[in-house]
């Protein structure tokens, strides 16, 4: 029996159950030849079947040392932390590698979306500044897949908590690109909570500092935008009810059109829990 091609399974509805995966999607998914469509395939994914084609389909070895060693203590660690794993010992394959900048290309435009996830984490490993770390993660933030999007922003959080002041600065282009997914990256990444991330104090006890971030967006088309500032406010609420009460307050007289009324009314809901 001949393998599915990866063009005849796209375009399917995730299942329902891992359990309920046809077996030549997961043989797809786990040879780095298909992406994962629901958060069901991404767990059951065989992490180091997955991770060795990749190793291999992207120019390294697949029985290398760090990366043998690193797949057999996998099962040690929570899945999230699995694949930060992965990716820091394939990094770690190219330190010595002869044509490094084409092994990154190679695994930066995987069809897997979880290589593509791996190389989203690469730019948290490699020790450039700031600006460069935005420059070389905006590739990751734009792309189609949702799960590559929701890297991009964790690669850079750190270096967004400890240089607050200048990432707010280089942040504003984006909040006024034209691809919403780049918009919706900068709202992303400053939330003061987030969500399977640190917090950044600075943001909960003073949101107004991303007010240069946050109004071009006020009145966004996209709801995919719109839901990430309406959280942002949410999380800000927490901390500071009043101002975010102000805020919304001033956003919906000056903007009475709809994207303003949706993000107003999530990002209440807290406050207006409290209240009720």
């Amino acid at each position: 029996m001949h393998a599915a091609s990866p063009e005849s399974l796209k375009g399917r509805t995730g299942a329902a159950r891992i359990a309920l995966i046809p077996p030549e999607v997961l043989q797809a998914l786990n040879s780095g030849r298909l992406e994962t469509v629901n958060l069901n395939e991404f767990l059951a994914l065989d992490l180091p079947t997955l991770a060795c084609h990749v190793a291999a389909q992207v120019g390294l070895d697949p029985q290398a040392e760090r990366l043998a060693d690193t797949l057999a203590m996998l099962g040690a660690f929570k899945p999230v932390k699995r694949h930060t794993h992965i990716a820091r010992a394939l990094y770690d394959l190219t330190a010595a590698h002869p044509q490094r900048d084409a092994v990154a290309h190679a695994l930066a435009s995987h069809p897997s979306d979880v290589a593509r996830c791996w190389a989203a984490q690469w730019v948290g490993f490699s020790g450039l500044n700031l600006p460069q770390k935005l420059a070389s993660v905006r590739r990751f933030a734009a792309d189609p897949h949702f799960g590559v999007r929701e890297m991009a922003w964790m690669a850079v959080r750190d270096d967004l908590a400890t240089q607050l002041d200048d990432a707010l600065v280089l942040l504003q282009p984006w909040v006024i690109d034209a691809d919403a997914n780049l918009r919706r990256f900068a709202s992303e990444l400053t939330r003061p909570r987030g969500v399977w991330c640190a917090q950044i104090d600075a943001l909960k006890t003073e949101p107004w500092r991303a007010l240069p971030l946050l109004e071009p967006l006020r009145a966004d088309p996209s709801r995919y935008v719109q839901n990430s500032v309406a959280n942002w406010l949410n999380d800000a609420s927490k901390s500071q009810p009043a101002w975010v009460g102000e805020l919304c307050g001033r956003w919906a007289a000056a903007s009475p059109v709809a994207p303003t009324q949706y993000i107003v009314r999530r990002a209440m809901r807290t406050v207006l829990k409290g209240i009720f």
